[in-house]
């Protein structure tokens, strides 16, 4: 009953409104409460479903993000880190969304363009950029972060391009092998890249990277980090909806459901795919920037292969190609490995020592994150193929497009061949 009513966007608003208060309340009363945090987060999935208009729904969802959590949450620094984290892999499992759901290609090297885009900032805002350049101009001031989110937006696209360039010839578990590769590839290159030239210097990482700046205030608390990735957000799912309602977005789907198909149809598969690999890896750097900022350290460590992996079961778990199925996916596992599984060792190491059980380090659940992940991977794969909130297909009226101006022209290919006629 209760799927039926998420299925049909029938759940009720005042059972939205009272859902929202009544978690809100347990959020503000609580000090680390993983079912308040739970219901406040899951309270966004109820205002998508809920019955109403447009208008109504996006009021109910920035009043959640913008006004409740901010003001019951503020103060509880766990809580808004938590947050904070859930919005960063968000943005990411969106930006892989274009590579993977719209354009169909297979992208297991992700995690290198959020190294560029964080690598960018850190050697610049810290004195390691005097290694390799003459003069003392470095490091920059956190009021720098800004005009570094465009930085790091263009410097990842550059990698997106160069990925893309050497990959087109292949496809399938063939892509999927040639990312992995450039993705291993990348991340090696920083960890050996402290000699001859001192440029990221190597296993040691970067540090101290300084904090935003914004007229003087400095913002390096889980608080103004939350409405920087919120901002963030905002702006990659904008980009995600007017990229998917677009010329350059149906040629993406085009590609990702038969190339052969989307080239005979006037396509031009290299310039497609390049554009899908550069955008998804610019909205890569502009996070990497700000986790940059927010942990004033990085290191090779950060961008294993195991990022890449994680980010793309969000993707697959939430529903490749559907832009709230991949929120729900990102936040889904984002929490499950931050806060619930932890916080389920920590009561049952609290139950072993007041002597109820005997727990062997073992069994610790916090170890076993990715034999849940493979789990819920499998259980999605039997009952939801298509992830949690599948992508809608467009539905064209037959009769409106025949009524069309632009109906019984020759279009792609056969437009050019009739020209030369």
């Amino acid at each position: 009953m209760e799927m039926n009513l998420l299925k049909n966007k029938e759940v009720p608003l005042l059972f939205t409104v009272l859902w929202i208060a009544v978690f809100s309340g347990a959020l503000y009363s609580l000090d680390k409460s993983v079912i308040a945090f739970m219901g406040v987060l899951f309270s966004i999935i109820l205002v998508y479903y809920t019955k109403g208009s447009n208008l109504i729904r996006f009021a109910l969802g920035a009043a959640v993000l913008l006004l409740i959590i901010p003001l019951v949450a503020g103060d509880n620094r766990y809580y808004m880190e938590v947050a904070t984290q859930v919005g960063i892999y968000v943005a990411m499992a969106l930006g892989l969304n274009i590579v993977v759901g719209f354009a169909g290609l297979l992208d297991l090297g992700y995690v290198a363009f959020f190294a560029a885009g964080a690598y960018a900032y850190a050697i610049f805002t810290t004195s390691q950029a005097n290694e390799f350049i003459p003069g003392d101009f470095f490091p920059l001031s956190g009021e720098w972060f800004w005009p570094f989110l465009i930085i790091g937006l263009i410097v990842a696209a550059i990698f997106g391009i160069l990925l893309g360039l050497p990959v087109l010839r292949v496809k399938g578990d063939y892509l999927a092998i040639v990312t992995l590769g450039f993705g291993e590839i990348i991340r090696i290159v920083f960890n050996n890249l402290d000699k001859p030239i001192n440029i990221t210097n190597g296993p040691q990482g970067i540090t101290p990277i300084p904090a935003p700046e914004l007229l003087g205030i400095k913002m390096g608390t889980p608080f103004y980090f939350y409405f920087i990735v919120l901002f963030v957000i905002a702006f990659i799912v904008l980009a995600n909806v007017r990229f998917e309602h677009s010329r350059l977005g149906r040629a993406w789907i085009a590609v990702r459901e038969d190339e052969l198909a989307a080239q005979s149809m006037g396509i031009s598969l290299l310039n497609t795919k390049l554009a899908a690999f550069a955008t998804g890896a610019s909205f890569a750097g502009i996070v990497g920037v700000i986790f940059a900022a927010k942990q004033t350290f990085v290191d090779p460590t950060s961008f294993t292969m195991n990022e890449s992996i994680a980010i793309l079961v969000m993707v697959i778990l939430g529903g490749s190609g559907s832009i709230p199925g991949v929120v729900l996916g990102a936040a889904f596992v984002t929490v499950l490995q931050v806060q619930l599984l932890k916080e389920f060792s920590n009561f049952l190491h609290g139950l072993q020592q007041s002597g109820l059980i005997n727990l062997p380090s073992q069994l610790d659940p916090s170890k076993f994150q990715r034999l849940v992940f493979g789990v819920i991977l499998v259980l999605v794969a039997l009952y939801r193929p298509n992830g949690l909130i599948p992508a809608k297909r467009k539905k064209d009226d037959i009769d409106s497009i025949k009524q069309s101006k632009h109906f019984g022209e020759q279009q792609g290919i056969l437009a050019k061949v009739a020209g030369r006629k």
